[in-house]
């Protein structure tokens, strides 16, 4: 039995058909029971070991095994958002807090797909994209989640370089069904997908790296 641990947000719609075209293969469909939470539950489900797989939160996983998937960005995300101000964290994330405090930026933290109908709703206002602010201080991506393991190893990261190596299509009936349950447009959810890249290469390596480093010497303690 395969316990995956999923991010409810449309970020990962790519891996989810992935993962649904995955599932009309019997054997798999049988082995596989499937969690979505927000990411601040799926890390504490992973740490619990409730689920095997699933995406951390990167600022959670340097002490997990992980493969060279994940959630990553380059520039603005439009869905990670600081509205300047007094300090609010969200408590669905740990990363984008960790990744305030290291851009040594406060205000109310906005993340997930929330975050992405504040923006299409008020475009022009005082807003913070955190990844775009990271991208022009280091001139690289951000890591917002690795997919990690428990158990498994040799499945989850079959899985993940299967991802990794083909473009993945959303049929209109999964994106209709997002955008029912987001209340955001199709258009715009094709239009967001184009700014998350999957793969983990080693500009995404040395990233996550520095981050990590940063947030230790801001005193996260993994």
């Amino acid at each position: 039995m395969y316990r995956f641990g999923s991010i409810n947000y449309l970020n990962l719609l790519p891996f989810q058909t992935f993962l649904k075209q995955r599932v009309g293969n019997n054997s798999f469909q049988m082995a596989l029971r499937y969690t979505k939470d927000v990411p601040s539950q799926i890390n504490k489900r992973f740490k619990q070991k409730r689920v095997d797989a699933g995406f951390i939160s990167s600022i959670e996983s340097s002490r997990c095994k992980c493969t060279n998937l994940g959630i990553v960005s380059k520039g603005s995300v439009y869905s990670v958002l600081l509205i300047p101000g007094r300090y609010n964290i969200d408590t669905d994330s740990a990363t984008s807090n960790q990744l305030a405090k290291v851009l040594n930026l406060e205000g109310q933290i906005l993340i997930g797909d929330k975050a992405l109908r504040y923006y299409l709703m008020y475009p022009d206002s005082n807003l913070i994209d955190l990844s775009k602010e990271w991208e022009s201080r280091y001139n690289l991506p951000f890591v917002f989640a690795r997919l990690c393991y428990n158990r498994h190893k040799r499945d989850i990261t079959k899985l993940a370089n299967e991802f990794a190596s083909k473009r993945w299509k959303i049929p209109q009936y999964m994106l209709k069904r997002a955008s029912r349950k987001s209340g955001i447009d199709t258009k715009d959810i094709l239009w967001y997908l184009n700014h998350i890249q999957y793969k983990i290469n080693w500009r995404e390596k040395r990233a996550l790296r520095l981050f990590l480093k940063l947030s230790q010497k801001h005193g996260f303690r993994p």
